[in-house]
């Protein structure tokens, strides 16, 4: 019997493969191991899409106009060959690719696409097909093989052993051809690691690591040199051959490529130029009227022919019309298919779309808990071999610790000392969040892996988010003891030995916060060039609204909620409660009233004359000794009366876990992979 289960919400439902309505599979008594292989066929006609130019900014374009990418595209593709889409930038080629890849929301494209006839359902398609970005979105510091074992233990079924995984991945290593490259790590800018072409076959072999039946690439040899390029396509040929369907675009390819093409689309402006095997093109242009010299590249020619054509008066009009003449006078016979689930059965059965005996086709391979622990093994593994990021983070801190703890050396309790005390507080608060931002490259980088794994389900966002938070606690904790150790001390704060624990606790609340902040807007900016002056920009705001510059009751009325969202508020507060939340801590006595003003100058036996005078006309006995300002009249003073020290610790921690539900929400919402 054969069966294609589906996970719903961690339980599993016996789905059609066909429409994923949940509705029971027929079972049957056939032995699907002693079926003939069952073939795919993959059919879409008169696909056609169109986008609203100019609709960001109605205003300035009225409105937009509409262009079409796409105008009534027909095609087939077979299991065992590869189809290629071929075209100049801007005809069309990787919309095709999105659109059969189910990569364009239902509603924008019209049209249909079936798999042995039949209308497959989204998730069922997810399951059963594999895509390629057109750019390596790997991570760095992972060897080959370190990286298709972590996708195994994403995309393959958690009932599966280690070994057969790692089995998995050994046969795909030969299959791609990265045996030399196993335990090369993959590289980056200043990390030398495998070649361009090696890169994109590992690329490659992330998503092909359950064997689909279907794989879509968009441009896979775009940026690599010929003979890489003709690897990639040969190995693509090998895994067509395996019983996949590879629907492939490119730009121009060699002739050594072409060689290894079973069919063409050749798109102008979205509209099809030409359909069929590679072999028929000099047939093709020969009957247009355009032969192909004998020792010309064929593709190379048509390409050349067609942007000819398009700017012409008359465009490739005639060419369009030729080729739908040409597909009614040479028009192949589709044969009949298989039912799509006895197909996908058969097709698992001899080990296609890796599983279990049971055929199982998840939602999601692993458990909540499962991907939370991989998710952070491959972050931590990755992050170690980096070490130079986290030092630069730590050697940052510590210098500014030190410089602050040598500045503010020693402060005593004048009213000089309680203004630099505040501005000390001021600085070290912005700077933990100021020093957060250094990690924004790397996580605008790691929010495009996110956007490839989820797009076919290696694990649940949340798995992600709360992976993702873990991974930094320990990194924050050492940056918060280091500056508190430097500092707390040095500068001669107040509280003794629980005053420093407080301490420690608000510098990696602020810590958290800051990252969590970070973390948020990584989600949100598209790219690092605005990501920068950002979050530059909203720490500013922050700062200026925290209380430092302004007191609470002198920020006009119409700014205040501004103070009350300004998380570098909560632990400034926290801070000067901790310092000066004490009533018997005397910050100005006698002689000191004069500090501030213009009387300072003046001779100290002169300021006890006039405190005697102040105390004449005040009926007061006021002293050198005399107490005029304690702690809780500092906080007072501030307008630090609303939140205790432990409220605002509670509030800065609270508004790290806030943002890492922005988080959550901003991935959820903003990584659908699919064009509207």
């Amino acid at each position: 019997m054969s069966r294609i289960i589906a996970e719903n919400n961690g339980g599993g439902h016996v789905l059609d493969a066909a429409t994923g309505d949940g509705t029971p599979v027929c079972e049957t008594s056939v032995d699907v191991t002693k079926l003939p292989s069952m073939p795919f066929l993959l059919s879409f006609n008169h696909l056609t899409y169109s986008v609203k130019v100019g609709r960001k900014m109605p205003l300035l374009t009225g409105g937009g106009r509409t262009k079409t990418l796409l105008n009534g595209i027909s095609g087939v593709a077979r299991d065992g060959e590869i189809l290629a889409v071929l075209g100049a930038s801007g005809s069309g080629k990787s919309t095709l690719i999105d659109a059969l890849a189910n990569r364009i929301s239902k509603g924008s494209l019209k049209g249909n696409i079936t798999l042995n006839d039949e209308v497959v359902e989204s998730r069922v398609l997810k399951s059963i097909s594999a895509y390629v970005m057109q750019h390596d979105l790997l991570f760095p510091m992972l060897t080959v093989e370190e990286t298709l074992m972590f996708a195994a233990e994403f995309r393959l079924p958690r009932t599966m052993s280690k070994s057969k995984k790692r089995t998995r991945v050994q046969a795909l290593i030969d299959q791609l051809g990265l045996r030399n490259a196993t335990e090369t790590v993959i590289g980056e800018e200043g990390h030398r690691g495998v070649s361009g072409g090696e890169r994109r076959r590992v690329s490659i072999g992330v998503d092909i690591i359950h064997d689909p039946i279907i794989l879509f690439l968009d441009e896979p040899t775009s940026g690599l040199d010929s003979t890489s390029a003709f690897m990639i396509v040969k190995a693509l040929q090998r895994i067509a051959q395996s019983g996949s369907i590879v629907i492939m675009s490119i730009h121009q390819p060699s002739y050594r490529i072409l060689g290894l093409l079973d069919r063409l689309i050749i798109l102008s402006n979205g509209q099809t130029v030409y359909t069929g095997l590679p072999t028929n093109l000099s047939l093709y242009f020969s009957e247009f009227g355009y032969p192909i010299p004998e020792k010309e590249n064929k593709t190379e020619f048509a390409l050349d022919l067609i942007w000819e054509l398009e700017g012409s008066p008359e465009g490739t009009k005639s060419l369009i019309e030729f080729n739908k003449k040409w597909q009614s006078k040479n028009s192949e016979l589709v044969g009949l298919c298989s039912s799509l689930k006895d197909a996908i059965s058969v097709s698992i059965s001899k080990g296609k779309l890796v599983s279990t005996s049971t055929a199982m086709v998840p939602r999601f391979a692993n458990s909540f808990w499962k991907e939370i622990l991989v998710l952070s093994n491959r972050s931590i593994l990755n992050s170690r071999r980096m070490p130079e990021l986290f030092v630069t983070r730590l050697v940052a801190v510590l210098v500014t610790g030190f410089v602050l703890a040598t500045m503010f050396w020693q402060l005593d309790n004048s009213p000089k000392g309680i203004q630099e005390r505040s501005g000390f507080f001021a600085f070290t608060m912005s700077t933990t969040f100021y020093a957060c931002t250094d990690t924004l490259p790397v996580l605008l980088h790691e929010r495009y892996i996110f956007m490839r794994e989820t797009a076919y389900n290696s694990y649940k966002r949340s798995s992600y988010v709360i992976s993702n938070a873990l991974v930094v606690l320990p990194g924050l904790i050492i940056l918060s003891f280091a500056f508190t150790t430097i500092t707390f001390w040095a500068i001669g704060l107040n509280g003794g030995f629980s005053g420093f624990l407080y301490y420690l606790l608000i510098i990696f609340a602020s810590f958290w916060s800051g990252s969590s902040l970070v973390t948020f807007l990584s989600g949100i900016i598209p790219h690092l060039m605005l990501g920068y002056p950002i979050v530059v920009a909203i720490l500013a705001c922050f700062l200026l609204f925290s209380g430092f510059f302004i007191n609470r009751d002198r920020i006009p009325a119409y700014w205040i909620w501004f103070h009350y969202l300004s998380v570098i508020k909560y632990p400034y507060e926290a801070v000067l409660h901790n310092e000066f939340d004490n009533s018997t801590e005397c910050f100005m006595r006698g002689i000191q009233l004069f500090d501030d003003t213009p009387l300072v100058t003046i001779p100290n036996a002169m300021k006890v004359r006039l405190l005697q005078s102040f105390s004449d006309v005040l009926g007061t006995k006021i002293t050198s000794s005399t107490c005029f300002s304690r702690g809780v009249d500092i906080l007072r003073n501030q307008g630090i009366t609303h939140l205790s020290k432990w409220d605002c610790l509670f509030v800065t921690l609270a508004w790290g876990f806030f943002f890492r539900i922005l988080f959550y929400i901003s991935l959820l919402f903003g990584s659908k992979n699919k064009r509207t």
